[in-house]
């Protein structure tokens, strides 16, 4: 129980851990569960990839989520020879359909802006680093003043805080990318650029239409979805929301996003929603062995608000020592958790849900006896993700008989999952096998939370204590 981490990591796959043997090792190193980026590859190697996730989860024994990352809207420059300096003052065009004229100031764009944007609206290329204002929208053409000195490089990334995308944020390589993904054996779909609720509502539907029971984690990167208005909404009509602080930060500006960062940790928690903190978490690390200070604190703040979940992007996917970040990652969250207490960002108190009440009165038996766990019976996830809620300071064991739920929970806070078959007794008998393998210390005391109908959300009505010698 030492090495029991409350935290997950959340690690994406790429060039350098794309091999069954890389998946084994992070496997063992820490990882719950795996971002598959869908902005890059092939769906062959997307299905070899899933296929080493599930042989290697089979193998270590431990089950693992696989997490779709679709690509969204990502809207680029298109290409051009080398880097183009470009000043303050200066007028660009940025042209849909066409090849890029440098000399004219004319650069092609992936996506047709004129679409969407607006006149006053700003426009950021390059991650924020050359910031524009649209001054003029014609059919195909969207013409910008540069607001300062800077570099312009083919395929960099546009950002476009203040426009509207009216809910078409699901592209057609997204579509195809779902129906893959609906075929395979995929516990999570990522939406990139959610503006509102409605974004992740449509996707749910397109979703189910394709026969996928895949869950949904909303990537809040957009001003419009910080919106007060809005955010609770799309917490709400998901199933986890992931921080993607990168183009957060460079939507609404750097010093917003610890803040958000903390009412999204507070309102998943508020209601039940898995929380994702990701970007740059341990980025020296695609270099260097050993990570920063800063980083070092940044993991460890996101551990003590009580996150779900940390994520690994280039760390693993294109780093030079991406076993050694997962391990280092592990070591911050293990000393974290034992040295520094959780604060929950939102405390649940006055919360009336029959489900809340019945998790709130375990936890709370949990740590007035000093229990060493507390072990769901649970089908459908339901009652583990409401224990989870109260962010308990030991391990929730879950106990399921769907290889999904098993799967699922591997990335909600505290939870080890178990899968074994239905049963009056089966919460007691793992917990039984676990104290024989020593997972537990001598005398384990349980709290055993259960209920009469499995299989129905909300019908958790049982709590006991057990003594295990």
């Amino acid at each position: 129980m030492q090495n029991y981490k409350r935290a997950k990591i959340l690690a994406t796959l790429g060039p350098a851990t794309s091999s069954y043997e890389s998946v084994e090792q992070l496997i063992k190193a820490g990882v719950n569960g795996f971002r598959l980026n869908f902005s890059h590859g092939s769906h062959e190697e997307r299905e070899e990839q899933i296929a080493w996730i599930r042989q290697a989860s089979k193998s270590v024994g431990k089950p693992v989520a696989i997490l779709q990352d679709l690509q969204g809207p990502k809207i680029r420059l298109g290409d051009f020879e080398g880097s183009v300096p470009v000043s303050k003052g200066e007028q660009w065009q940025l042209h849909f359909g066409v090849e890029s004229d440098i000399t004219s100031k004319v650069v092609a764009v992936q996506y047709d802006l004129s679409l969407k944007v607006k006149e006053g609206e700003r426009l950021y290329i390059f991650d924020g680093k050359v910031r524009t204002t649209v001054i003029g929208v014609e059919p195909k053409v969207v013409t910008v003043k540069i607001e300062n000195d800077g570099i312009i490089m083919r395929r960099k990334g546009i950002n476009l805080p203040d426009t509207d995308f009216a809910g078409d944020i699901l592209t057609e390589k997204d579509k195809a990318d779902i129906t893959f993904g609906a075929t395979r054996d995929i516990d999570y779909v990522a939406l990139s650029f959610v503006q509102r609720a409605s974004d992740v509502e449509q996707l749910r539907l397109l979703l189910r239409e394709q026969g996928s029971q895949a869950k949904i984690i909303a990537k809040v990167e957009t001003r419009a979805a910080i919106d007060p208005s809005e955010l609770e909404e799309i917490v709400l009509a998901s199933d986890g929301v992931m921080v993607a602080r990168g183009d957060l930060a460079v939507e609404v500006s750097p010093e917003v996003v610890p803040i958000v960062q903390r009412q999204i940790i507070g309102l998943c928690q508020k209601h039940g929603r898995i929380s994702i903190v990701a970007t740059q978490m341990m980025a020296s690390m695609v270099d260097a062995p050993e990570p920063t200070r800063a980083e070092v604190s940044d993991v460890a703040n996101a551990v003590i608000a009580g996150t779900d979940c940390v994520m690994l992007s280039d760390e693993t996917a294109n780093g030079k020592y991406p076993i050694e970040t997962v391990a280092a990652m592990k070591r911050v969250i293990l000393y974290t958790q034992q040295h520094a207490p959780v604060r929950p960002v939102f405390h649940r108190e006055g919360m009336t849900d029959k489900q809340d009440a019945i998790s709130s009165a375990a936890v709370t038996l949990a740590h007035q006896i000093g229990a060493d766990a507390i072990v769901a019976e649970t089908k459908t996830g339901v009652t583990a993700a409401s224990i989870a809620a109260h962010r308990p300071s030991m391990p929730i064991i879950s106990v399921t008989s769907d290889p999904r739920v098993a799967q699922e929970l591997t990335l909600l806070y505290a939870n080890k999952s178990f899968l074994r078959e239905e049963g009056e007794r089966a919460g007691l008998e793992l917990a039984r096998e676990l104290r024989e393998k020593e997972f537990f210390p001598p005398k384990t005391t349980v709290v055993l939370v259960s209920g009469r109908q499995p299989g129905v959300p909300g019908e958790t009505d049982t709590i006991r204590i057990r003594v295990l010698e």
